[in-house]
C-alpha cells in the first residue's frame, strides 16, 4: 500500500510531539491531529482515567482502532501520537514516521520548564514513577529508531528550529 502524505510524529511522552505537530502543521499548511485527544474523545474520558478505570490493555486496543482509522481515513495531516503508539500494527501505512529524539533528562527538563508542569506530569500515567519511566524510555528508544523514516534530535531546540530540521530532512528523504 502506498504511504499517505501524512507525517506521523513518534517519540517518548513529553518530548513535544503535540507542540511540534502544531508548529509543523502551520508551516506546511496541514491539519494537526493529536492522537491522544482523539482517544480521549472516543472514550469520553482522560487517558489517565482510561488507565485507572479500564487498564492499559483497553487503552492499547483503542490505539489500535485509532491507527486503522488514521490509515484509512486521514490524509494531508500532521499526526502527533502517544509515546507507545509506535508499536501499533500498520504504523507505516499512516504516513512518513518522524521520531523526535531526546534524552530522558532533557524531556523532564522540558516538562518542568513548562508553566503548567505539574498538570503535564499528572496527565501522563506512565511518568508517575520516574525510575520506571526512565527504564521505559531506554526500552523504547530502539523501537522508535527502527520505525522512523526520519529522526530529529530535539534537545535544546525550539519548536521552530525542530520544524526547520524536519523540513530539511523531508527534502533529503525525497531524493533517496
Amino acid at each position: 500500500m502506498k504511504k499517505s502524505n501524512n507525517l506521523v510524529l513518534i517519540g517518548f511522552m513529553g518530548v513535544g510531539k503535540g507542540t511540534v505537530g502544531r508548529e509543523l502543521a502551520k508551516a506546511l499548511n496541514k491539519f494537526a491531529i493529536d492522537g491522544d485527544d482523539m482517544i480521549e474523545s472516543f472514550a469520553n474520558k482522560k487517558i489517565k482515567a482510561i488507565f485507572q478505570e479500564d487498564g492499559e490493555e483497553v487503552f492499547r486496543e483503542i490505539e489500535k482502532n485509532l491507527a486503522k482509522f488514521l490509515s484509512s481515513s486521514v490524509s494531508n495531516a500532521i499526526i502527533s501520537t502517544g509515546g507507545g503508539f509506535y508499536k501499533v500494527k500498520g504504523l507505516e501505512k499512516i504516513g512518513t514516521i518522524i521520531y523526535l529524539k531526546s534524552s530522558f533528562e532533557a524531556i523532564l527538563t522540558r516538562i518542568n520548564a513548562s508553566p503548567n508542569a505539574s498538570k503535564k506530569l499528572t496527565k501522563r500515567p506512565l511518568l508517575q514513577d520516574l525510575e520506571k519511566a526512565k527504564t521505559l524510555h531506554k526500552e523504547r528508544e530502539k523501537g522508535y529508531e527502527s520505525k522512523a523514516d526520519i529522526t530529529v534530535n530535539v534537545e535544546g531546540k525550539t519548536p521552530k528550529q525542530i520544524v526547520k530540521e524536519i523540513k530539511k530532512q523531508l527534502k533529503i528523504a525525497k531524493f533517496k
